[in-house]
């Protein structure tokens, strides 16, 4: 078997100068990070191959995969083989804001520019000046938000909200979407100018499916770096567990993985992990549902209500792992919260607020 080194997979670079959170050892807890690209599988070896490639240049980059598969640690790691790694990495979540306030977080706002902004505010666009600015979720925008965008991209200069004057800003455009943009601007949901202009490179962040390689070595590590290894159980898998953890497709992908292997960490009864402590829906993916508690009296509009707020508290109020869940994007559960007149209840990642 080979070691824990050849299966993160290889750089370019010789090891004394490989970057820390691409070519560290689960053997070396020190440099391990939450930035830490963990694969063995072909398909991950050629993405990071074009990651060294693409680095280098200033070119904007389109990140395409499902939710959960790690799309922002690849823009963190182009960053951090770029020239521009010693400036700063930014990330924001287009889906996560409403547009009048994505567009104050962006481009920033001058004092007085509207109700409660008392002072000025210097916007992500602006603070990542000389770096890298990712852009999550970006076809989310709406078009007031995209036509900035595509001038900002094109100007090379920002103007802040309520502000005359532009601003120069000189950073490097990452982007990533789980959406099919052809198809969003076919449908003239995404600007045709806009989508060229931020997919001169495309990469493609591969569903754990596709890798199931390297789930073994994710389980490990996702076991002896998460936040409950203090609990000192759980911290090995049994091996007829672990053929049930590859077997299994995770459609919740990375994220999906990571928050099973949390759950196992506090649940598990012993110091390796059984088959009988893995969830049921990952020992039985194909089991049958039941459809014969059909209940006339409850309206799909109810039933969706319920289901989705069970996820909610199944994830403990994380809104970013219960979208993921469902099969719903961020922007979309946030506008079915506030629908539901639910959406205080939940405005902190953390279990339901008790009437």
């Amino acid at each position: 078997m080979s070691s824990i080194n050849e299966m993160e997979g290889s750089s370019i670079l010789p090891p004394s100068e490989q970057n820390p959170l691409l070519g560290s050892t689960i053997n070396t807890p020190k440099t391990i990070t939450n930035k830490t690209i963990i694969y063995k599988s072909e398909v991950m070896r050629q993405l990071m191959k074009m990651v060294d490639r693409v680095a280098q240049s200033n070119a904007t980059v389109l990140i395409l995969g499902e939710s959960g598969t790690g799309k922002e640690l690849v823009a963190h790691a182009i960053h951090e083989r770029s020239n521009r790694r010693d400036k700063p990495f930014i990330a924001i979540n287009c889906g996560a804001l409403r547009e009048t306030l994505l567009e104050s977080e962006l481009f920033g706002h001058e004092r007085g520019a509207f109700t409660g902004a008392y002072s000025r505010k210097i916007g992500l666009a602006e603070a990542a000046n000389g770096g890298t600015l990712f852009l999550d979720e970006i076809g989310e925008l709406s078009p007031g938000i995209q036509a900035k965008l595509l001038r900002f991209l094109q100007e090379g200069e920002i103007f802040r909200v309520g502000g005359k004057d532009p601003i120069k800003v000189n950073i490097r455009l990452v982007s990533a979407t789980n959406r099919e943009l052809e198809k969003e601007v076919i449908a003239g949901n995404f600007r045709e100018d806009l989508f060229y202009r931020i997919n001169t490179i495309m990469v493609n962040s591969p569903p754990l499916r596709r890798r199931k390689e390297d789930i073994p070595h994710l389980v490990e590590f996702f076991l002896q770096n998460g936040s409950h290894g203090y609990l000192n159980r759980g911290r090995q898998m049994s091996e007829e567990a672990m053929k049930i953890m590859t077997r299994y497709d995770w459609p919740g992908n990375i994220r999906e993985l990571q928050n099973a292997c949390e759950r196992l960490q506090i649940l598990a009864d012993g110091h390796m992990i059984m088959p009988g402590d893995l969830p049921e829906q990952i020992r039985n993916p194909d089991m049958k549902v039941v459809i014969d508690d059909y209940d006339p009296t409850m309206s799909l509009h109810e039933l969706e209500k319920r289901y989705i707020l069970k996820a909610l508290n199944y994830f403990d109020g994380n809104k970013t792992q219960a979208a993921n869940a469902l099969g719903i994007t961020i922007k979309t559960l946030y506008n079915k919260l506030h629908e539901y007149g639910e959406f205080e209840k939940y405005a902190v990642h953390s279990r339901p607020l008790k009437p």
